[in-house]
């Protein structure tokens, strides 16, 4: 089973046919999506229906909707909306639950808070679940440097006492969803910038995650990041797919 997730910034725009270019080439089962501004149920069934994916749009109080879309037919679904500075949005196929989400981009603190809840409304919410999306924040198994960010950025990823904060990513594994690029990534992980619409707010980082149940990582084959053609211009996120044996 093939699963991509992708921040699509700001609805696409006129970006839209390069995005879903590069969604028919890599025919994903499953798709996460992130920035939908200007979707609603109806624009999200015209955006999924060439690409054989049928799913739910959860819309954001504060920030920007998200979706989450499957070749397979659902039999449930869950929409948050209130706990979040985005959202997040979840379909249940067969034994796999499947988050999409998008956490707060501006405080640590915040990404901590929302990483806590979802964590603990999700990692048990079937036998197998994946939480995916633009958490924001970045790897405490990773070695960090923000040399690349503009310094008006340092804050969004730094703790009070000047070190990287991690706590986001940190708290999704204490809650028992795992990073499984830590299991089966491949290259350097970046999904931020692109070379076509990168900003100062981006250094070279993985953004982007695909998170697991310990059931789930069992079972985890090879996530990389698609680079290349449409992908450099089709948003300032590159799309992160992962192959599972589901």
């Amino acid at each position: 089973m093939r699963l991509i997730t992708w921040n699509i910034r700001t609805g696409g725009g006129d970006r839209l046919p390069a995005l879903t270019s590069v969604l028919r080439r890599f025919a994903p089962d499953l798709l996460c999506l992130q920035e939908l501004r200007g979707f609603d149920q109806e624009r999200l069934a015209r955006f999924g229906a060439p690409l054989g994916l049928t799913g739910v749009v959860a819309r954001s109080v504060f920030g920007q909707p998200v979706a989450v879309l499957s070749r397979t037919e659902f039999v449930r679904k869950k929409l948050v909306r209130w706990r979040l500075h985005h959202a997040a949005a979840a379909l249940t196929v067969g034994d796999l639950t499947l988050v999409s989400t998008h956490l707060n981009p501006f405080s640590p603190e915040r990404r901590r808070r929302e990483a806590t809840w979802l964590a603990a409304r999700f990692h048990a919410a079937g036998p197998l679940v994946l939480l995916a999306g633009d958490l924001n924040g970045l790897s405490p198994h990773e070695h960090h440097s923000l040399a690349g960010l503009d310094p008006r950025y340092h804050r969004r990823h730094l703790r009070s006492d000047g070190t990287v904060d991690t706590r986001g990513l940190a708290a999704f594994e204490s809650g028992g969803l795992l990073d499984l690029w830590q299991r089966a990534g491949t290259g350097d992980g970046h999904t931020v910038p692109t070379t076509g619409l990168g900003g100062g707010e981006f250094g070279a980082m993985r953004l982007d995650y695909v998170l697991g149940n310990p059931a789930v990582a069992e079972r985890v084959r090879e996530l990389r990041v698609l680079r290349g053609d449409e992908t450099e211009y089709a948003s300032d996120h590159y799309p992160l797919l992962a192959e599972l044996d589901l």
